[in-house]
């Protein structure tokens, strides 16, 4: 029992350490909120430098001509820009891919589809084979689903001026179908409170930022001083930023420079992105953690660096709270244990939450109304991101999956289940049934053995009952909801060679 107590302790402990940094990074945002970015110079055309964009995708027939439409309209002089479809697909997406391209090229854009003879190195291994076929100053990125606007370019690209070591710059992330479900609009919370609070609070702060996987534009001298982009990781994104600030390369985030893009509508599309980047996350701490802590950083970029790096760890903490509650609940050790005020980190996700929405909206306090879902998403999904922590620190192989996008507008909710793309059930639903029953379980027991729990134990069996109906709910008709393989990218190669990985 000393040992089951021992885990409980420190389970609770680390879950309570993460809240608080979130209100730590909270607490930055408030200091740094109004902090003003220096205007970049204006640059005339002759002196603009050069652009490629980048536009890596697989299998996107939903998505491909609306993503090759919005980069078309991009406006930058023609004599300077490119754009590379790359594209891996093995489907319909490569003849819809080549109309759009051509209707694009008879405006005079200079547009090229790159295929490849293999999708080694997967999302990692196109942007290599693209950047080799270029000599681009710059290098700006867009997963499929994402719309830039027109001033996009025009916007960032002159901030490379002001700055011979600046390597990138990410922006925000927006939203094209943030109102479509209950299910977007509560993820819409959680990307508000990253790109509002903790990106804004990372950069203004001096801290490490992460590319994102998309909506941002590399400086090509960093790219390849850094090393490149790695296939090492389903988080090449992340990694690949995380080597080119410990090079020297800084980073510039743009909060007010928005790029929107296509929610996951569909849960098992959400655990599958979740999953990914979750896996991700983790082998790129298990790959740089320690040349984080042996780096000339400060203590504090160290600490919070590590915070970073580890976040989903949350998800089996989650899982081995809840497992351990029942012993010492029939034991009766619970009550005697040391953990008065721990409660108070629960406030951390609801306070960026809070903070990143009265920034961005005037009906804030409407959308505040899905955080409850956000509540029961984030705890429900502990199964599935469980098993993809543990996948992170595995030997083997790992699978890129992709994450289905579908065009999905607000009043056609439905689409995504009809579609080829649409993906099964699979065994972390069970799962998360089964957790639902055994956490209904304890909650009864709660009742008579530790009531201050009863509300803990519900809001577990209500998370993971929620995301295990909302899969069944939303399965494609006519499919079996037996669990069988899912559609991959292909399988990760365990050498030094993507996220999203943190890409979506």
């Amino acid at each position: 029992m000393i040992l089951v107590e021992i885990l409980y302790v420190t389970s609770a402990i680390v879950l309570a350490l993460m809240g608080f940094h979130s209100l730590v990074l909270s607490t930055i945002y408030i200091v740094h909120r109004n902090d003003k970015i220096q205007p970049p110079p204006n640059i005339s055309t002759p002196d603009l430098p050069t652009v490629v964009v980048q536009l890596p995708v697989f299998n996107e027939k939903h998505v491909i001509e609306r993503l090759i439409e919005s980069v078309s309209r991009l406006d930058y002089p023609y004599h300077k820009l490119r754009i590379q479809v790359l594209d891996d697909s093995t489907d319909e997406t490569l003849s819809s891919a080549a109309a759009a391209i051509e209707k694009a090229r008879a405006t005079g854009l200079q547009i090229e589809h790159i295929r490849r003879r293999s999708r080694q190195g997967f999302k990692a291994g196109a942007l290599t084979y693209g950047l080799q076929r270029t000599e681009a100053e710059l290098i700006a990125v867009f997963d499929a689903d994402f719309v830039p606007q027109p001033d996009f370019l025009h916007r960032v690209v002159p901030y490379f001026g002001m700055d011979d070591r600046l390597g990138l710059i990410q922006t925000r992330w927006g939203h094209l179908n943030a109102d479509l479900n209950s299910m977007t609009r509560a993820q819409a919370l959680a990307l508000d409170a990253h790109f509002i609070v903790e990106q804004l609070a990372r950069h203004r702060a001096g801290l490490l930022v992460n590319f994102s996987g998309t909506a941002g534009v590399w400086r090509r001298a960093c790219i390849e001083q850094s090393g490149g982009w790695h296939s090492d990781t389903l988080s090449e994104d992340i990694d690949l930023s995380y080597r080119a600030q410990l090079a020297g390369w800084r980073c510039l985030y743009l909060p007010d420079v928005s790029t929107p893009a296509e929610i996951p509508a569909m849960m098992m599309g959400f655990k599958r992105q979740q999953s990914r980047w979750a896996t991700g996350t983790m082998q790129c701490l298990r790959k740089l953690g320690g040349v984080v802590l042996c780096a000339p950083l400060t203590v504090w970029q160290k600490i919070e660096a590590m915070f970073h790096l580890s976040g989903y760890v949350i998800h089996p903490l989650m899982l081995l709270v809840l497992f351990l509650v029942g012993p010492l609940m029939l034991s009766g050790r619970l009550s005697d244990l040391p953990l008065a005020g721990l409660g108070l980190a629960m406030l951390g996700m609801p306070v960026e939450i809070l903070l990143s929405q009265r920034r961005l909206y005037s009906d804030w306090l409407r959308r505040m109304a899905a955080f409850p879902i956000l509540m029961l998403i984030g705890i429900g999904i502990a199964a599935s991101n469980t098993r993809a922590v543990l996948r992170a620190f595995s030997a083997h192989p790992q699978a890129f999956e992709r994450t289905p996008k579908f065009h999905l507008q607000e009043g056609n909710p439905d689409y995504g289940r009809n579609s080829s793309y649409a993906l099964p059930i699979d065994s972390t639903t069970w799962v998360e049934l089964a957790l639902a029953a055994y956490a209904t379980i304890m909650a009864l027991l709660a009742l008579r053995y530790a009531p201050s729990l009863v509300p803990f134990m519900m809001l577990y069996a209500l998370g993971f009952a929620y995301v295990a109906g909302v899969s069944l709910q939303q399965a494609r008709p006519g499919r079996d909801h037996s669990p069988r393989s899912s559609r991959q990218w292909g399988l990760l190669g365990s050498g030094i060679g993507r996220g999203s990985s943190t890409s979506r």
